[in-house]
């Protein structure tokens, strides 16, 4: 490794401090993907911080355009001076030469990525828990979907364990930064869990990031939560309703990966499987042999981990009886149980 490139990764693990859990899980990745996910896992950071440190909604879209005009350069390697862009471009340049330019990142998806995350610049509700989805499809799922391909790796069946396993991490991470949320911090901070982003600085009230639906369902006031917190009538039972749905991921991820692994077809048809970047380099493939789908899965489980520390911080919730306020969910994911419990869950190939 260059000095320069040392350098460029030391300077994206100090971003660790926003997202501990993924710093501790890039060690189960595969080494050849570990710039890759490196470089990824900062950039959903940093865009995700925009809407924390950006002085209006005008200079927010503007770093969103920064990022999406970064991405383009780096993937034809010529990013500009910025750590997360040269390692882009650096991973992206290694993938081509392993592969002889077979296999790529996807412009498509990153830019999706981004792109979600500009939508939710100002914090809009989630009408429903559909939506509440399809964010953690095009933000969680992604980043997934991307590291895979960084293996490479192109499996339908990966895939579509992937975005089970990121609807539930997304899911999460909502409710995590729903004390951010309610109660955004002063300008230029970051809450290390917040899955959206918390207030762009100016005035702007907090909000809380549960779907409608569910909000309606449990007679839950927005205006309630941000005065009495985790007291506010209805709370703990919506979380717990938008909970369950995460936990429900990752429930087929592991029925799945369990049918999979026993030379069986997954159980049920991959929701996104019209989408082309997933079909990508699959065109007139004949679909690999259950056992051949059964090796691939086994390559990929490193990305796969993310499982981990989300049910670790679903688990702790229970255990809190539901109230996101609890102060002892701060720390999960960032001590000692998560690097063991991920090492048990590897070395067994179960999440």
């Amino acid at each position: 490794m260059t000095v320069l490139h040392s350098s460029i990764s030391t300077r994206l693990i100090l971003r660790s401090k926003y997202d501990a859990p993924s710093y501790t899980l890039r060690a189960f990745v595969p080494a050849d993907a570990q710039d890759a996910y490196l470089a990824l896992r900062a950039l959903n950071i940093d865009v995700a911080r925009i809407a924390d440190i950006a002085s209006s909604s005008m200079v927010g879209a503007m770093r969103m355009q920064f990022w999406r005009d970064s991405i383009t350069k780096a993937l034809t390697f010529a990013p500009p001076k910025e750590p997360i862009a040269l390692l882009l471009a650096s991973a992206a340049a290694s993938l081509s030469a392993r592969t002889n330019q077979r296999a790529r990142l996807s412009r498509p998806w990153l830019h999706r990525l981004v792109t979600t995350r500009e939508q939710y610049l100002s914090n809009p509700p989630f009408p429903d828990l559909a939506t509440l989805e399809a964010y953690s499809e095009n933000t969680y799922s992604t980043l997934m979907y991307l590291t895979l391909s960084a293996i490479p790796m192109t499996s339908v069946t990966a895939d579509h364990i992937a975005s089970h396993i990121g609807k539930a991490q997304g899911i999460t991470a909502v409710l995590r930064g729903l004390p951010h949320m309610a109660f955004p911090p002063a300008p230029k901070t970051h809450s290390p869990q917040n899955a959206i982003g918390g207030a762009i600085p100016g005035g702007r009230q907090g909000s809380v990031p549960l779907p409608l639906d569910v909000m309606a369902d449990f007679g839950v006031r927005e205006e309630e939560v941000m005065r009495k917190g985790s007291e506010a009538a209805g709370l703990r039972d919506a979380v717990f309703a938008v909970a369950t749905r995460a936990n429900d991921h990752l429930i087929t991820a592991r029925e799945m990966l369990k049918n999979v692994q026993a030379g069986q077809e997954v159980g049920h048809d991959f929701e996104h499987s019209d989408d082309v970047e997933h079909a990508r380099g699959r065109e007139n493939v004949p679909q690999p042999a259950l056992s051949a789908q059964a090796v691939e899965v086994q390559r990929a489980f490193g990305v796969f981990m993310p499982a981990i520390s989300t049910q670790m911080w679903l688990d702790a919730l229970q255990k809190a009886d539901f109230d996101t306020f609890d102060r002892s969910l701060l720390s999960v994911g960032s001590d000692w149980k998560l690097p063991w419990k991920a090492y048990w869950a590897f070395s067994r190939r179960k999440l």
